[in-house]
C-alpha cells in the first residue's frame, strides 16, 4: 500500500512539473513555424516581386497559383515541403495586408478563439 501512494505521489510531481512545460514547447513550436513559412514568403517575393494574394493563400507556397503573373519566375519544386499545421491541428491564418507589414501568419492558439492568455493567446508574425 505504502509503495503505492509514493509511486502516485511521483506521479503527481512529475504531471505538475511537465504539463506547463508541454504547453510552452507547444508555443515555441507555433513561433518556429511562423518563422519558417515568413522564410519562405520572402523567398517567394524575391522570385515573384511580390508576396501571394490572400485568396491564394499558404498554398502558394507549394503550387504556383493561377493568379503569378509571370508563372515562369516560380520557383520549381515550391517554395516550403509542407505546410506545417500548428502544434493544435489547425492550419495557419495568411493575412494580406498584415497588422504591421504586408504580411501576418497567425494562429489562434491552444483554444482555437481570437484572444485569450497564456496558451490560449493568439500567435502574430508581426509580435514576434
Amino acid at each position: 500500500m505504502v509503495v503505492i501512494v509514493i509511486i502516485g505521489l511521483l506521479a503527481t510531481i512529475v504531471a505538475i512539473n511537465v504539463i506547463p512545460a508541454t504547453d510552452t514547447a507547444r508555443v515555441e513550436k507555433a513561433k518556429a513555424d511562423i518563422a519558417t513559412i515568413e522564410q519562405a514568403l520572402e523567398q517567394y517575393r524575391l522570385d515573384n516581386l511580390t508576396y501571394p494574394a490572400g485568396s491564394d493563400g499558404l498554398q502558394a507556397l507549394l503550387n504556383p497559383p493561377a493568379s503569378l503573373a509571370q508563372p515562369q519566375r516560380y520557383r520549381r519544386g515550391g517554395y516550403i515541403k509542407k505546410l506545417p499545421d500548428d502544434p493544435w491541428g489547425r492550419a495557419y491564418i495568411y493575412t494580406v495586408p498584415g497588422r504591421k507589414g504586408a504580411f501576418d501568419i497567425s494562429s489562434l492558439g491552444a483554444d482555437g478563439q481570437p484572444g485569450g492568455e497564456s496558451e490560449n493567446a493568439d500567435i502574430h508574425s508581426s509580435e514576434l
